[in-house]
């Protein structure tokens, strides 16, 4: 894990979060990695109270809200401090909040005991960053967003597997990615100098707190639909019908193996895949 520069800021802010001595003051203090917005005023209820809102978008627009929603278990992979583990917590019967770094999960659980049903949270460490400690068919949902373009090429692949492993033959899969765009053009070289930046001694943690240049250097893989669909077609697992959710602003080409939609909420560079279980 060490050798992978674009997990430096995690472990960066992981630090800085241990050394705060409330939550309110880890979403102030650690905003490059969470928040779109800092300041003095804001608090960790306006950092969860939107993660509410898009829960509950992205769960109506995928047809994800089902009426036993509350007996469910729900597996997120990427859960950081619980912007969106709250709301979950709040939802289903169940949470297995899973990430990186483990000062994160305390945070984590903090938030989801502050702001949400903390009986329903279970943390796991991701401690190589590739594989979830959740047994097989645990998941009737498997969730995550804004986390697989931030991992290495082939851990973000090796977690869609494992998205695939943890969840029920008739669970769902709800996974969020970032696809080639023009800007890319930029934004990929920025972000390789951006990771070799952050090695430099002295200069690199520094840097690796900064809001620009964590957008930059995070920009650490490209996934397409048809790259996501050959690593699901070679696992073991298979999925009844899949569904490519974009942005009405971005075109895609007509699908033989996936049902194509549109949704206001997805940015124009992300894409999400949908998909049941068999």
């Amino acid at each position: 894990m060490a050798r992978r520069p674009q997990l430096i800021p995690w472990r960066t802010a992981g630090r800085v979060s241990e050394d705060q001595t409330s939550a309110d003051d880890v979403v102030r203090e650690i905003g490059w990695v969470f928040n779109n917005e800092t300041g003095a005023t804001l608090d960790l209820e306006e950092f969860t109270g939107t993660g509410d809102q898009e829960i509950f978008a992205y769960l109506t627009a995928f047809d994800l809200l089902s009426p036993d929603i509350a007996e469910q278990t729900l597996v997120e992979i990427g859960s950081g401090i619980g912007r969106m583990t709250a709301g979950f917590s709040k939802a289903f019967g169940e949470v297995v909040a899973c990430d990186l770094d483990a000062a994160f999960l305390e945070r984590c659980r903090q938030t989801v005991a502050k702001l949400g049903v903390v009986e329903r949270l279970r943390t796991v460490h991701v401690a190589d960053g590739r594989t979830l400690n959740v047994a097989d068919g645990e998941a009737d949902l498997t969730f995550s967003y804004i986390t697989l373009q931030h991992c290495d090429h082939n851990d973000a692949l090796s977690l869609v597997g494992e998205a695939a492993r943890v969840t029920k033959s008739g669970g769902h899969i709800a996974l969020n990615f970032r696809t080639w765009t023009g800007i890319d053009v930029l934004l990929w070289p920025l972000g390789k100098v951006t990771r070799a930046l952050w090695r430099v001694p002295g200069f690199g943690p520094w840097l690796a707190k900064r809001r620009m240049a964590s957008r930059l250097g995070w920009q650490a893989n490209r996934l397409s639909p048809d790259q996501v669909s050959k690593y699901l077609d070679g696992l073991s697992e298979k999925f009844a019908t899949r569904v490519i959710f974009h942005s009405p602003e971005r075109a895609m080409a007509k699908r033989s193996d996936a049902e194509l939609r549109t949704f206001e909420g997805v940015n124009p560079s992300h894409w999400w895949l949908v998909a049941e279980r068999l």
